[in-house]
C-alpha cells in the first residue's frame, strides 16, 4: 500500500505521490519493495510512534533479512531507517526537521518495535533489538538466521558503533586496575616533629642512613617546656603503604612488650633480642613511621670494621638469633631476611643482639593451621638473595624452616667471608646453586672454608636445618645445645660480650 505520511520528514501523502513535497525523497512504491527470500513487509507507520516508529511482522528467522532490506532501503541508502538520528519538532511547525552534523557514535538510536509471534514489545535500541535477534535465533536453533545475522553489514556496523561496545579508551582506563609504583622517598627536614598515635612529637635530629625503601633518624621526645635530649631513639621512616606496614602489623601483633617479657620469664633467659616499639603513626599524605629505643650498631657496619668474625663469635650470634626465632615461630610468624643488616648490637653491651628488620615477616601459622606448600603463590626471590631459602626463590611462602636455613647461609657467611653463589648476580642462578647444595652440606663447608678447620657444629645445624620438611617443627633446645657444646670447645659461652 501507499505511504500516507512521508518516513523522512512526516509530512503527509496522497496516493499517486511518488517524491515527498516537502523534503524530495523519493517514496517507496509497493512494487519497488524487496521482498527478500520470499518475505513480505510492512512499512506502515505505527499508530503510537508516527514517523519515527516503525511496526515490522516478522518472525526470527528472518531477522537478519530484515536488516539488510532496510539497508537497501530507495529512502535511504546509506542508512536504515532504525540507525537514523532522532528527530526534532518545533513549536511554529509541525513539521520534524533532522538534526544537522549528528555523528552514529555520538547519538543513541531511535527506538524500534518488532512484533514476535503476535506479542508486541516495547521500544528498544537497536542494539538491544539485535541482541534479542541472536537471543531468538540461539534458543530456536535455527542456524541459518544465525549466520545471516552475524554476516550482516547493518548488524555488524551498529555493533561496532553502538555505544554500549564502542568505549572510550579513557574510560576502560578509569576501570583497569591501578599499577603500584614505588613511592621514592625524600628525606624529611632535620629538627622537624612527627607526631605518633598517642600524641607523642618526635623530633628528628640526623639522618644515620637511608635505602631507597627506608630512612633511619636519630631522635628524641620533644618536651613541653625544654627541647633538651633526655634519651635517643631511632625513627624509621617508610612509604604508608610500604612494607614498613607489614612491620607494624608484626610488631603490634606478635611483639608486645608484655609478651616478651612473659615469654623471658617463662623460659628463665636473661635476655630476648626483639625490639621495643615505643611509637609509630603516619606523617603527611606519604609517610609512615616506627619509633625504636637505640638498639646500637648494626652487625654489617661492624663487619666492614673488623672483617669476618670468629667462630665463637658466630656462634654466639646463632644462640641469641635462635631465640629470637624461637620466640616468633611460636607466635605465628617468621623472619623471612636474615642478614647482617638486620641484626643490632649494642657497644655498652655486646651479649645483647638485637634481630630487627620484620618488613618481610610472614604468618605461616595462622590460626594454628600451616600454610601450604605452593610454589610460585609469592612474589619469588624476596628478600636478600644471598640468604634467603630455596622456598623463597621458588615463590613458596616461608616457614621455620626457612628462617633457619637462612640463618646457616649467614653463620657461612661472617665467618668464611663467601658462599658458593656470593659473586652470582642472577636470582635465579643463585637457587640453582643453593638446590645444588642442599643435599651435600660437606661440600658446601669445602667450598667455604677449603682446608680450614672447622667445629663439627656447622656441619651438625646445617643437615639438620637443611633436612627439615615445610611444616616439621624445629628442635630449637637440640640446635641450641650444638652451639653451646661447640662455644664450651672454644672457652666461651652464650652470655660473654662479643669479642669483635
Amino acid at each position: 500500500m501507499p505511504f500516507r505520511f512521508c518516513p523522512q520528514c512526516g509530512t503527509k501523502l496522497q496516493p499517486e505521490f511518488r517524491f515527498c513535497p516537502s523534503c524530495g525523497e523519493k517514496l517507496l512504491c509497493p512494487v519497488e519493495l524487496p521482498e527478500p527470500s520470499g518475505q513480505t513487509e510492512s512499512w506502515a507507520p505505527s499508530q503510537s510512534h508516527e514517523i519515527e516508529t516503525f511496526t515490522v511482522k516478522t518472525s526470527p528467522t528472518v531477522l537478519s533479512t530484515r536488516f539488510e532490506a532496510t539497508e537497501r532501503h530507495p529512502c535511504n541508502e546509506s542508512l536504515p531507517v532504525s540507525a537514523r538520528p532522532p528527530l526534532r519538532q518545533t513549536r511554529k511547525s509541525s513539521r520534524f526537521i533532522k538534526e544537522a552534523d549528528f555523528n552514529i557514535q555520538d547519538v543513541a538510536p531511535p527506538a524500534d518495535v518488532i512484533e514476535v509471534r503476535g506479542k508486541a514489545r516495547t521500544s528498544r535500541p537497536v542494539e538491544k533489538l539485535v541482541q534479542e535477534g541472536k537471543e531468538l535465533t540461539d534458543k530456536t536453533s535455527l542456524e541459518a538466521g544465525e549466520s545471516n545475522l552475524a554476516c550482516s553489514p547493518v548488524s555488524a556496523s551498529l555493533t561496532r558503533s553502538s555505544p554500549a561496545t564502542s568505549r572510550s579508551p579513557l574510560k576502560g582506563r578509569g576501570k583497569a586496575k591501578k599499577a603500584k609504583h614505588m613511592f621514592a622517598l625524600e628525606p624529611l627536614e632535620e629538627n622537624e616533629e612527627v607526631t605518633d598515635t598517642t600524641g607523642k612529637k618526635w623530633k628528628l635530629v640526623k639522618l644515620i642512613s637511608q635505602s631507597m625503601t627506608e630512612l633511619f633518624y636519630e631522635v628524641f621526645q620533644a618536651q613541653t617546656r625544654s627541647s633538651s635530649k633526655e634519651i635517643n631513639y631511632i625513627l624509621k621512616l617508610g612509604a604508608k603503604d610500604g612494607r614498613i606496614f607489614n612491620e607494624q602489623n608484626f610488631l603490634q601483633r606478635s611483639a608486645k612488650p608484655s609478651s616478651v617479657d612473659k615469654w623471658v620469664k617463662n623460659n628463665k633467659m636473661d635476655f630476648l633480642g626483639i625490639p621495643s616499639c615505643v611509637g609509630f603513626g603516619l606523617h603527611g599524605d606519604s609517610y609512615r613511621f616506627l619509633v625504636f629505643p637505640d638498639l646500637g650498631q648494626s652487625l654489617e657496619s661492624l663487619m666492614q670494621n673488623d672483617g669476618l668474625l670468629s667462630e665463637k663469635v658466630v656462634l654466639q650470634l646463632a644462640c641469641r638469633i635462635l631465640d629470637v626465632l624461637e620466640y616468633i615461630h611460636s607466635n605465628e610468624y617468621v623472619h623471612a631476611d636474615l642478614s647482617a643488616e638486620n641484626i643490632y648490637v649494642k657497644p655498652s653491651q655486646k651479649s645483647q643482639v638485637y634481630l630487627v628488620g620484620y618488613c618481610y615477616a610472614f604468618r605461616y601459622c595462622p590460626g594454628g593451621q600451616h600454610v601450604e606448600y605452593r610454589e610460585a603463590s609469592r612474589t619469588p626471590h624476596e628478600g636478600t638473595v644471598e640468604f634467603i631459602s630455596l622456598d623463597a626463590h621458588k615463590g613458596a611462602a616461608p616457614s621455620r624452616r626457612s628462617d633457619l636455613q637462612s640463618l646457616g647461609y649467614c653463620m657461612l657467611r661472617w665467618h668464611s667471608g663467601m658462599l658458593p653463589w656470593t659473586e652470582v648476580t642472577q636470582p635465579d642462578q643463585v637457587a640453582t646453586q643453593k638446590q645444588r647444595y642442599m643435599d651435600d652440606v660437606p661440600a658446601l663447608l669445602n667450598h667455604c672454608f677449603g682446608k680450614k678447620s672447622v667445629t663439627r657444629a656447622f656441619q651438625t645445624y646445617l643437615t639438620a636445618v637443611m633436612a627439615l620438611q615445610y611444616s616439621e617443627q624445629p628442635d630449637y633446645l637440640a640446635l641450641k645445645d650444638v652451639f653451646r657444646a661447640a662455644l664450651l670447645q672454644l672457652g666461651g659461652t652464650v652470655e660473654q660480650l662479643l669479642d669483635f
